[in-house]
This record gives structure tokens, C-alpha cells and sequence, in this order.
């Protein structure tokens, strides 16, 4: 039986879209997640040496499709400070940009940390900003992310992402990215109550706003709220640590309803320089 979904992890656009692609091709994957630089800086190499063309023939070839780009860490649409609030949203405006002419129909955003104010001046920051960004010509959903809910940051609750949907003006340019490791971190129970965690999100914020999952193992038991990702299912004897999700958990949420049809990324350790498990764990969360 074929899987109804699309499984790929992040990898990297060093050499431009055509050498992501061929190492998403190396994992097997039918898709991939991309930065378009840097996450942590704002140096971008411009959008005609990306080899986009090029990338997307490959792709064609090899049954790669629906990508996903990741917005930078650095943004944070949450402050308070000017000087940070205008580089997050003139940011954000060239990402959004360079993520429609790489092809990708999905851009994932931290939604950002409020700091030294409260989570409610983040929430209503976060969307002044989503509203100076987002206009109606664009075209990629922006995801926002569940959070784990470490420091200050904005998105540990569906409750508190539906707050920022509700603040923005044009709703329908808004999708989610369910993080595994962030929302299991952040306290819900996707182990023994997957299914009744999904309820909730359809009650909240609504299941047509799913786009994304990234699909992570995590290091720390429930609601410990420090986002340290695990490989999926590892054990005691993984260099980076055990996962206290565990196979079967995530196993079972690529195989639900609420993952058909939806592009699930892995963000699982590199265990050193050399080797990643990204084939592997992809094989294993298909069944193969």
C-alpha cells in the first residue's frame, strides 16, 4: 500500500536548489526543507545562483515535489524593540519572497519571544507584524510553529497560536507546522492521546490550517519545555541520547488521518560529521 504522505528532512542548499535536491535523493525522500541561507545571519546569496532551474529538473526526475523552506532564527516578530521588530519583518518580507521564486508553497516561522514584556504584548506583536508582511498577492503559507515553550517564546499552546491567527487580517495566508518534539516538550500528550490532541487542534485552531509536521524524536519527557530533538526511537545506546517518544508513537502519527496527504520533515541529530540517519529514519517511518 502506498503512504499518502510526503517524508523528507532538512538538508542543504550549499551548491544551490540542484545539490538540496540530490541529497534529499540520497535519503530517498520525496521531499525536502531548505534555509535559503544562514539561519542565524542575514547573508543570502542571490536568488539567480540558487541553480533553481536546474534543481527543479532534477526534482521532476526524482519524484521530489512540495518543499518547504524555513524561515531563519533570527526573526522574532514578538519584540519590542524597534531596531529587531524592523529586521524581522523587512526580513521575513525578502524570505517570503525568495521562498516564491525557489517554488516552495510553504514558509515555517518561530513565531517569536516576547522577552522582557508578556505573552499577550508578543501574541498582538507577532501579528502587527504577519499584518505588515502578508498582502494579497502572497503566495506561500506562512506556517507558524508549535513551540516547546522554553524561555519566552510565543506558539507553546494552540490556544496561543489561534490568538495570532485571529489577529491577522488575512487568514487564509496562515497554516501550522506541528512539531513532534515541540509539542510533546511543550506538555501534549501525542503518546497515549494523539487522537484527542488532534481534537483539540481542530477545536482550536482548525485542522485545514495543518500544512506541515516536523517529525522529531525528543530527549526530555513531557512538558519539560527545552526542544532538544532525539532520532526517532533511539535508545540508550545513540550518541545524542534516548528518545522519550519512542518508534511506535511517531510511527502511528505518520500513519493517522491527520497526516495524509501532508508533507512530514525530519530534523533528527546528525550523530557526527559524517552521518546522519535520515535514509534510515525515513525507511523505517514508511515502513519499508
Amino acid at each position: 500500500m502506498k503512504n499518502n504522505f510526503k517524508i523528507g528532512s532538512h538538508v542543504s542548499m550549499t551548491g544551490g536548489l540542484i545539490a538540496a535536491a540530490k541529497e534529499a535523493a540520497s535519503y530517498n525522500a520525496d521531499t525536502f526543507m531548505i534555509y535559503t541561507g544562514a539561519p542565524q545571519n542575514t547573508k543570502r546569496s542571490p536568488i539567480e545562483k540558487l541553480k533553481i532551474d536546474e534543481g527543479h529538473k532534477f526534482m521532476m526526475e526524482h519524484n521530489l515535489s512540495d518543499i518547504v523552506v524555513h524561515a531563519p532564527y533570527i526573526i522574532n516578530l514578538a519584540s519590542y524593540k524597534d531596531d529587531i521588530f524592523e529586521l524581522a519583518t523587512s526580513f521575513l518580507k525578502t524570505e517570503i519572497e525568495r521562498t516564491t521564486a525557489i517554488g516552495s508553497n510553504y514558509i515555517v516561522l518561530h513565531p517569536g519571544s516576547y522577552t522582557d514584556k508578556t505573552a499577550e504584548y508578543g501574541i498582538q506583536r507577532i501579528a502587527d507584524g504577519l499584518n505588515m508582511v502578508i498582502d494579497k498577492d502572497t503566495k506561500p503559507f506562512i506556517c507558524l510553529e508549535t513551540m516547546a515553550g522554553k524561555g519566552t517564546e510565543v506558539g507553546r499552546s494552540f490556544d496561543e497560536l489561534a490568538e495570532i491567527i485571529q489577529k491577522v487580517e488575512l487568514k487564509e495566508k496562515i497554516g501550522i507546522c506541528f512539531d513532534t518534539c515541540h509539542t510533546h516538550d511543550s506538555g501534549y500528550d501525542i503518546i497515549n492521546n494523539f487522537d484527542g490532541v488532534m481534537r483539540d487542534f481542530d477545536d482550536i485552531i482548525g485542522l485545514e490550517r495543518l500544512k506541515v509536521f516536523h517529525i522529531n524524536g525528543s530527549l526530555n519527557i513531557r512538558g519539560a519545555k527545552k526542544d532538544r530533538h532525539a532520532n526517532i526511537g533511539a535508545d540508550e545506546t545513540n550518541p545524542k541520547g534516548k528518545d522519550m517518544i519512542g518508534f511506535e508513537s511517531i510511527y502511528n502519527i505518520v500513519h493517522s488521518k491527520y497526516a495524509e496527504g501532508k508533507i512530514l520533515i525530519l530534523e533528527t541529530p546528525w550523530l557526527n560529521k559524517d552521518t546522519n540517519l535520515y535514509k534510515e529514519e525515513i525507511a523505517m517511518l514508511r515502513g519499508d
